[in-house]
């Protein structure tokens, strides 16, 4: 597979910390070829900026058209402008490039260095908001290089992020390194499409920090060129940026510069948590995190050969036939009267009776208040399954109400954002999928793969269970060799669960015995932009 180009248009740093040495270190840990365009010069170490002069907009304009036709860019970040002319010699050039197709466009506006020397004046400003916003796939500015932006000074972050999306940014991620919303934690808040919410990960204690907003950024480009959307992006972002901080080393008398490098992202210490909404607690992340972030093996959670039916009589001849874990899923009607929810409560009653005579667990699908009153004060045969739009849905307060029913949890995912999301609650297990493509439900997934699962095994710290088009036990002996704690079959049931689950069972038995299946050094993306 040919490596992405990315374009850095930024600066460069004569001490070798940030700006485009930061840049191309981060690129390099992706795997992606980065085209370093000098859009400004500064001369720096350490311990200060002494001077800064931005390149001629027609030198400028001269690198991004050597570039365009021999070496088009997937995505584009830029740092240091260094004025309002280079500025808008990029819009112009990102203009261009989308006639062609599509372009990523990041924009890190490096308004200030950590040192205190300002790199951007007024009209900088302003042609940051009417040029570069309305046209960025993405945006990273840490907290006070947001608040210049949008002129506000009172605003929470969130607001900030509202703000900038509202000037025409399809995604913002407002990086945390200046700023200490939560004592012991690196928070950075994202806005996108597809989530928002503090993407955490432990501080990490050390001077040697210099550069890592451009490794942030150059980071978040990479994955946007990989084909990942903002908020997947964003989670690799913040794990690559915290393996360079904590290889960060001196080169110097002052800050030292971090250094990127490949192989991050199999790290699971580096896998962050994302919050459900604005809440900076983080209590059950955190005993995730000092539980120890090794892999989990399939013996941990119990689970097995997990079977997905619709109805208790199918409940009965499961664990009948040797199943220990059963999903009743029973889909709500458009308009549920008295007479459905009498039947429901009769059938999550039944299957958790057969449940309890056979050892087994029964897991409730969406009707989790239901299940825990029916459970009467025994959680060890009842658990529930929640998707994440349904945990959204909740609020703080349904999921407060959750955590405190005792009832162990189940969750979707099906990219990096919603792992890292699904993780903030430290469940009892977390689903990956499709691992295959599936025709139960339309999804707007790619399919997981065997890699991405191995990947999530490693990555998740909790138990995995692989789900969606498992229809031969031979999948089910790839997904063990994953190591996959649980494989949910569904119409491989068949009519006759007492001859099809043996047959389940010694496959995963078989995949559970082999080799294991490697873990690659970044999963793929799965999740199709809209």
């Amino acid at each position: 597979m040919p490596r992405p180009v990315v374009w850095s248009i930024a600066g460069n740093d004569s001490g070798g910390g940030a700006g485009l040495s930061a840049d191309a270190r981060a690129a390099e840990a992706f795997g992606a070829h980065l085209c370093p365009v000098v859009a400004a010069v500064t001369a720096q170490n350490s311990r200060a900026v002494t001077r800064v002069a931005p390149v001629t907009p027609d030198l400028l304009d001269a690198q991004l058209a050597a570039l365009a036709d021999d070496m088009p860019p997937a995505a584009i970040k830029t740092g240091l402008l260094g004025s309002a002319d280079n500025v808008a010699v990029v819009a112009r050039w990102v203009d261009r490039l989308r006639a062609r197709g599509p372009v990523a466009l990041l924009i890190d506006p490096v308004l200030r260095a950590s040192t205190g020397a300002a790199f951007g004046d007024e009209s900088v400003l302003r042609a940051y908001r009417e040029l570069l916003l309305p046209r960025a796939t993405l945006v990273t500015p840490n907290e006070r290089e947001a608040r210049r932006l949008v002129a506000d000074e009172g605003a929470a972050v969130p607001g900030l992020a509202q703000a900038l999306r509202a000037g025409g940014a399809a995604a913002v991620a407002i990086t945390g390194g200046d700023s200490a919303q939560a004592e012991g934690w690196s928070l950075d808040w994202i806005d996108t499409p597809h989530a928002r919410g503090w993407l955490a990960l432990p501080r990490i204690g050390t001077k040697h920090t210099h550069g890592t907003g451009c490794t942030f950024a150059t980071s978040a480009a990479c994955a946007l060129a990989l084909g990942f959307v903002a908020a997947d992006a964003l989670v690799l972002a913040k794990m690559a940026a915290t393996h360079a901080i904590a290889h960060g080393h001196a080169a110097g008398q002052g800050a030292g510069p971090v250094a990127a490098r490949a192989g991050f992202a199999t790290q699971p210490e580096r896998m962050p948590c994302l919050s459900w909404d604005e809440n900076c607690n983080f209590d059950s992340c955190s005993r995730l995190m000092d539980a120890g972030q090794s892999p989990i093996s399939f013996e941990d959670a119990g689970l097995g050969v997990y079977a997905i039916v619709d109805a208790p009589e199918r409940v009965r001849a499961v664990v009948q036939a040797g199943v220990r874990t059963v999903q009743l899923r029973i889909k709500t009607p458009p308009r549920p009267d008295a007479e459905w929810h009498a039947a429901l409560r009769a059938a999550i009653a039944q299957s958790l009776a057969a449940c309890r005579a056979a050892g087994a667990t029964l897991v409730v699908n969406d009707h989790w208040r239901l299940a825990a009153e029916l459970a009467a004060g025994d959680r060890a045969h009842v658990a529930v399954h929640l998707g994440q739009e349904d945990l959204l849905a909740l609020g703080a307060a349904g999921r407060a109400e959750l955590a405190a029913s005792g009832l162990r949890l189940g969750i979707s995912s099906h990219s990096l954002w919603e792992l890292a999301r699904a993780r903030a609650l430290a469940p009892w297990y977390v689903a990956c999928g499709p691992v295959w493509p599936t025709l139960t439900k339309a999804m707007p997934w790619r399919p997981q793969g065997l890699d991405n699962l191995a990947w999530w095994v490693r990555m998740a710290g909790l138990p995995v269970v692989a789900i969606g088009g498992i229809l031969e036990p031979a999948q089910a002996a790839q997904a063990a060799a994953c190591g996959a704690a649980g494989v949910c079959v569904v119409r491989g049931l068949g009519a006759e669960p007492a001859r099809s689950v043996p047959t389940w069972q010694a496959a995963l038995a078989q995949g559970r015995a082999g080799e294991r299946l490697p873990v690659p050094a970044l999963p793929h993306p799965t999740l199709l932009d809209s």
